[in-house]
């Protein structure tokens, strides 16, 4: 992956993100699916500025969907939680509240 914006699709705003991001300086990132922890850090260090201690990455698996008689299954994606060194802050985050 050549670029860091192909790596953190968009950041994951729900309600148990939201308790990550207040009480434990972590943020949550749905990534592409072939990266892997080291490009991930790479990616959100050069992107928001601040300084990664730790990643951790979840496969989310795709869910069974039907309408009406028709089955498939929604695509699945992978999500990644960033620990961010004390003191160090994304601004988007704190702007959407």
């Amino acid at each position: 992956m050549s670029n860091h914006f192909d790596i953190i699709r968009r950041p994951v705003l729900t309600e148990k993100a939201t308790d990550l991001r207040e009480n434990l300086n972590q943020v949550a990132f749905k990534v592409d699916r072939r990266a892997n922890k080291r490009q991930i850090s790479e990616a959100v260090e050069k992107i928001f500025n601040v300084k990664v201690i730790k990643v951790r990455t979840i496969n989310v698996p795709g869910k069974p969907k039907k309408l009406g008689k028709f089955s498939g299954m929604r695509t699945g994606y992978s999500k990644a939680i960033v620990t961010l060194k004390e003191g160090d802050k994304i601004e988007i985050f704190d702007k959407v509240e």
